[in-house]
């Protein structure tokens, strides 16, 4: 090598050099941070609603009827089998006492995270076949951290199921420890260390799709490198912006995070190596090669990490602030994953060189070695009858899109939340046999004290109550009054926290404001009802947001409004074609009682804007082609040389959602399956066949309004 070739090299490998140094820098402060989001959650369910949403203003007012900042969060126990007097006293006595226990290996008692001024009561049911004990704990106390920095509700729950197995044996009774608390309770232990696990899985599937893609034992690791290096940036980013409470972020955001980065940044990844790949059999320099490379591939990265990451801060416009929190984490996410391939993961491969592609190192040949093979037929078969294709495509299509109309996502409620039957799921069923579902945690009505008879006369006979008595105060046993207005305590015949118990809400509001215009609704049946009214208002409002902004960057980037417009047709049928499959499958298949009422919103938004992607890697290629050989050939060429790399990246972004499965979750696995069949629908089906059908059968017409509309000549 001259001295001159040795001068132009050293430049670009030192820059590349130093990019890399600065990334470590970046995650070795950011990768620390990232370990620690999972402390900065926000879980609980009523502080996602907006401020003026009814049950948020009832529990502000309720909030003043105790002298200090906390909410009963009840934890119920069912003892079930024969209630008899002896019975009913040995647990009352024992129950009296569990204040006392301890959490494992600290010295925290139950007593410090019991609401203040609340007590434990014990009372049998009426068919003397269950004893109920409420353990009312204080809501705000359970997100704490314990000295042994486990999650106080988990070790709560535990300590009470251990201290309760004895006394319920020698009484002949099965404990349950259930309600908000114990649901709650076994939701965050069956998340434990699922954020490592995830992770770790996530990880894994990744790695071995690229190890056959690549079929290298050293390459796979580069671009599973950089989506780590993403994902750490990410985290650490999120984790400083929530702890300063400028977003929230939850268990869902941040399962959703790990998957989105790592599936984001292997997908862009794939696009730059096939790129850069294909360059250096027509450079003899790799630093030529990846120039070119990067000039070919940096525009769609940038669209299609825009794309994502627009849409996802247009859930801001939520009224939920766990679903508006998703947004911004998710794009910060999409925005570090787009911003690590396009500096990290180029510097990495040009200090490597080729020999990180061996044992398939790439020679300087002028080979265009990706003209030929499976995806070349595949392309000219469809130009051959690209009608024939796009209609059959396209029916198929239409056809599963008709069953979306059958699709539940109207709500679910806390004991269908779950995919399998832990104690808390199976005590709450049990419960509604021997008691009023709403028992322990009623709906509570906040009211003027001179409307107290009118609005108990006018509620006693709303649908599904079953008991209406004034809130006393435990210390001095009358009803407690604070600025003129009282609590009525509602009990209802449903488990508080289901969809059927939330449908009441309606009439019970109704009814309440015609006897006392000021009267308010709250409580858990009421901040259930208010969460799903809000999310069936994102679901109209966000949506068509989101397919203009779609639409504006499509049309920009490839500066046609006809294939913008295209495009998005495409993306919307696959997106509705999906959500019937979901629907055969969830309802005939997985058995799912239903489907919470934001599942359309963000298979939309994952669906959509990911969906996308894979059009703009299409379509800025065939562009790129267009301009030198037309349209029709274009498509052809187009398909054929970026067939195999979406394929690939359609698989691994598929693969790395379907790890959602392993979350004890029905709505992340419901979006979880509906991702994962979506992108394959959209990369196997629609990218492959019914766009590609689509162009060639338009021609050039397809780049409306732009110049290259006029290319048929070259066609």
């Amino acid at each position: 090598m001259s001295t001159q070739s040795i001068q132009k090299t050293r430049k670009p490998f030192a820059i590349a050099l130093l990019v890399v140094i600065v990334w470590f820098g970046i995650t070795g402060v950011m990768g620390p941070l990232f370990g620690k989001l999972s402390s900065v959650q926000e879980n609980n369910n009523s502080s996602f609603l907006p401020k003026g949403a009814e049950a948020t203003k009832a529990s502000d007012v309720i909030a003043t009827f105790s002298d200090e900042k906390s909410f009963n969060f009840p934890t119920l126990i069912l003892f079930e089998g024969t209630s008899t007097p002896e019975t009913f006293a040995a647990i009352n006595a024992h129950i009296s006492k569990v204040g006392a226990l301890t959490l494992d290996g600290t010295s925290a008692k139950i007593s410090d995270f019991l609401a203040p001024g609340a007590q434990i009561s014990v009372f049998p049911s009426q068919d003397g076949k269950a004893i109920l004990a409420n353990i009312p704990l204080d809501g705000n106390s359970l997100t704490k951290v314990l000295p042994n920095d486990k999650p106080v509700l988990p070790e709560l729950i535990a300590a009470l199921r251990a201290d309760i197995g004895p006394i319920a044996k020698a009484n002949g009774l099965e404990p349950y420890v259930t309600g908000p608390g114990g649901l709650l309770g076994d939701l965050f232990g069956a998340f434990g260390d699922i954020d490592s696990k995830l992770l770790l899985t996530t990880l894994a599937v990744v790695a071995i799709i690229l190890i056959f893609v690549y079929r290298s034992p050293v390459l796979w690791i580069i671009p599973l490198l950089s989506s780590l290096f993403a994902l750490s940036t990410a985290g650490g980013i999120v984790y400083l912006l929530a702890k300063n409470d400028i977003i929230d972020v939850d268990g869902q955001s941040q399962g959703i995070l790990s998957v989105l980065v790592i599936g984001a940044a292997t997908d862009y990844a794939l696009l730059l190596i096939a790129r850069y790949r294909e360059e250096l059999h027509l450079h003899e320099s790799r630093f030529d090669a990846m120039k070119s490379a990067y000039k070919g591939v940096w525009e769609p990265i940038l669209a299609s990490g825009s794309t994502v990451s627009i849409s996802l801060l247009v859930l801001l416009f939520s009224q939920l602030t766990n679903t508006a929190g998703l947004g911004p984490v998710g794009a910060i996410g999409i925005v570090c994953a787009m911003l690590t391939i396009l500096t990290l993961l180029p510097a990495l491969l040009l200090l490597f060189g080729r020999w990180i592609f061996w044992p398939r190192r790439p020679l300087f040949d002028g080979d265009d070695h990706v003209m030929t093979g499976g995806w070349s037929k595949l392309a000219n078969g469809i130009g051959r009858n690209p009608r024939k294709a796009w209609v059959i495509t396209g029916s198929v299509l239409l056809l599963f899109a008709f069953a979306s109309s059958t699709l539940k996502a109207d709500g679910i409620g806390t004991v269908d939340t779950f995919t399998g039957n832990p104690e808390s799921v199976v005590g709450q069923k049990l419960l509604v046999t021997h008691f009023p579902g709403g028992e322990g945690d009623p709906t509570q009505i906040v009211v003027a004290v001179d409307k107290i008879d009118a609005v108990t006369a006018a509620v006693r006979n709303a649908p599904g109550v079953t008991g209406i008595v004034p809130f006393v105060d435990p210390m001095t046993k009358v009803m407690k009054v604070v600025n003129n207005r009282a609590i009525l305590n509602v009990t209802l015949d449903k488990a508080p926290d289901s969809v059927e118990a939330s449908n009441d809400i309606p009439k019970i509001r109704e009814l309440a404001r015609v006897a006392d215009e000021t009267s308010l609704v709250g409580g858990t049946s009421a901040v259930y009802y208010d969460v799903r009214k809000a999310n069936d208002r994102d679901n109209k409002t966000i949506i068509p947001i989101i397919l203009l902004v779609i639409t504006i960057i499509l049309g920009l980037l490839l500066r046609s409004i006809l294939s913008a417009i295209v495009l998005l047709g495409t993306v919307l049928l696959s997106y509705f074609a999906t959500l019937g499959v979901c629907a055969l499958v969830f309802n005939n298949v997985f058995g799912f009682a239903g489907g919470d009422n934001s599942f359309p919103l963000f298979a939309f938004i994952f669906l959509v804007a990911l969906g996308i992607d894979y059009n703009i890697f299409l379509m800025t290629r065939v562009r790129e082609e267009s301009a030198k050989i037309g349209t029709r050939a274009g498509i052809i060429k187009g398909v054929t040389v970026t067939g195999s790399v979406i394929t690939s990246a359609g698989v691994v972004l598929a693969a790395t959602f379907a790890v959602l499965g392993l979350l004890p979750l029905v709505p992340l696995a419901q979006l979880g399956f509906a991702v994962a069949f979506g992108v394959l629908l959209d990369t196997i089906i629609v990218r492959s066949i019914l766009v590609p059908a689509m162009v060639h059968e338009i021609g050039p017409k397809i780049w409306w309004p732009s110049k290259l509309q006029h290319e048929d000549i070259k066609s």
